[in-house]
């Protein structure tokens, strides 16, 4: 059985979500929501942390509510995360959006990102949201098809200060 899922974060999957956070981290690559770049070494604070960030408990200023999930498979590996924010500051409305996911690096190129999103705007509707702005990097034209297979509609790109352009997409729930 392989039925994929998403699941708020447990310290049931600690092994499993180490596999994912070690995985990544060897690769070198930007963490993509950047929730995953907390340090996991107590697992159980750190669940906790997440927790609290979705009830908007002890939030660093300027930051939002954001509930965070893990993508797993039917083996409870942990395939992806996603972080949707409740709402949206000026920053998030330019160039954050209100759901940031990615997939570890192993699983790449297998539809999970599409699932993913897909699931995440489930959640995202169940949390008020009715129209969901979700956004990638210019150059990350696999992240691009996947919000426009999730029906994203293109909006104005902001340009950040560095000159790095951030397609933007709004998704009707």
């Amino acid at each position: 059985m392989n039925a994929r899922k998403l699941v708020e974060p447990t310290i049931e999957l600690e092994e499993s979500y180490h596999c994912f956070y070690n995985e990544w981290k060897d690769s070198g690559e930007p963490m993509i929501p950047w929730v995953i770049e907390k340090d996991p070494t107590d697992f159980q604070a750190m669940v906790q942390e997440l927790h609290n960030d979705a009830k908007g408990i002890d939030l660093p200023e300027g930051f939002v509510p954001g509930s965070t999930y893990w993508l797993v498979d039917g083996k409870n590996n942990v395939l992806g995360a996603v972080n949707i924010r409740h709402s949206l500051t000026e920053p998030l409305r330019n160039a954050g959006g209100h759901i940031g996911y990615g997939i570890r690096p192993s699983e790449r190129r297998k539809g999970y990102a599409t699932e993913l999103l897909r699931l995440s705007l489930l959640k995202s509707k169940e949390l008020g949201i009715t129209n969901a702005l979700v956004v990638c990097d210019e150059s990350n034209t696999g992240s691009m098809k996947t919000i426009l297979n999730n029906g994203g509609r293109e909006d104005e790109d902001f340009v950040e200060e560095d000159g790095n352009v951030v397609k933007r997409y709004w998704i009707e729930l």
